[in-house]
């Protein structure tokens, strides 16, 4: 196949199509009243589109390209949303919210040049969440604090799924291993960012990669970030062990937000501080908008790794490549 698809030996999906369908209302019912419990946090709504040329949108790597169209009454191009990074802390800040409270949604995304793999699709589904903070807990240990507190909600839920699906063995580790990203390069010179976090989350289980977005000591970046929203020294990403995979699977990317000066400085390293332009940027740089952290968690990759499914799209209706769908159904994975 010309895209990368893996077949785990003698699969067969724990649970029928109907049973999925239930245990994935039931895992969204459950980690999301654990989530907006363990970090004080309300449920809002959210856009699924925005202006084009307003700064919201999230650039991701900068070279994604975003899905625009017309509207006809307005007479100007809007943007499907990449992610809610920008639009989250506008809104605590139009909303009120002070610090130790916060929101949470549900993000729906197209990023249309994404791989189609067993844990890629150009569908996006995850839940936002951003919490108001204070400039004193801008600090690691706040990081890791809430890291602990997602990793907490993840592993409840699994407890609970096992309790009403007995036949879904695998537990969760709920001990984090922290690490950062240069840290992680020292360890494997030799190896891709992807085999790193694959070593390090096959011996340790349930892992925090920190500090994203910036150059390592050998010149190449762990993995791309864009430059305004993540604190690269205040951020990283949440990874488990997935067993029926045999790889580290990524549930979540999160970390404080930039204030003014990790964004005036980030933007210059990245080369665009012409977003200085924009009206989100302005409030970062005058301390309009609040401290904040926050991150995103996917909905399909939680419920396959919960479920102990090989691809997302067993827990996620989309768009796959003929060949894709013809080899996974000669193999026993069924898409919805």
């Amino acid at each position: 196949m010309s895209r990368s698809l893996y077949i785990p030996e003698d699969y067969k999906s724990s649970l029928t199509l109907r049973e999925t369908q239930h245990a994935i209302k039931y895992i969204k019912d459950i980690f999301q009243q654990a989530l907006a419990f363990a970090l004080t946090l309300d449920r809002v709504s959210a856009p699924l589109i925005v202006r084009k040329g307003s700064g919201i949108n999230d650039d991701l790597n900068g070279v994604e390209r975003k899905v625009d169209f017309d509207i006809k009454e307005i007479g100007s191009d809007a943007e499907v949303v990449q992610s809610l990074a920008k639009w989250k802390r506008m809104a605590l800040y139009r909303y009120g919210y002070q610090p130790g409270e916060g929101i949470y949604t549900d993000m729906n995304a197209i990023r249309r040049d994404d791989d189609a793999d067993n844990i890629h699709s150009i569908f996006v589904d995850q839940w936002d969440w951003e919490k108001v903070i204070t400039a004193d807990q801008r600090t690691i240990e706040y990081l890791k604090d809430a890291v602990r507190f997602v990793v907490k909600a993840v592993a409840f839920t699994k407890r609970k799924v096992r309790l009403r699906y007995p036949v879904l063995e695998r537990r969760i580790c709920e001990n984090v291993f922290f690490i950062t990203s240069q840290e992680l390069e020292n360890m494997y010179p030799d190896k891709t960012p992807h085999e790193r976090e694959r070593l390090i989350v096959k011996e340790h289980k349930t892992v925090f990669i920190m500090q994203i977005g910036g150059k390592l000591a050998s010149g190449e970046k762990h993995d791309g970030r864009a430059p305004d929203y993540d604190d690269w020294s205040l951020n990283g990403d949440i990874f488990f062990w997935d067993d029926i995979l045999d790889r580290a699977l990524e549930i979540s990317s999160m970390g404080i937000r930039v204030d003014a000066n990790a964004l005036a400085s980030q933007l210059k390293e990245y080369g665009a501080e012409d977003r200085m332009q924009y009206e989100y940027h302005k409030m970062i740089a005058n301390g309009t908008l609040p401290l904040t952290i926050g991150g995103g968690i996917g909905q399909s990759r939680l419920c396959m790794l919960l479920l102990e499914k090989a691809h997302i799209g067993e827990v996620q209706s989309s768009v796959w490549p003929d060949d894709m769908v013809r080899k996974c159904s000669e193999n026993g994975i069924v898409l919805l």
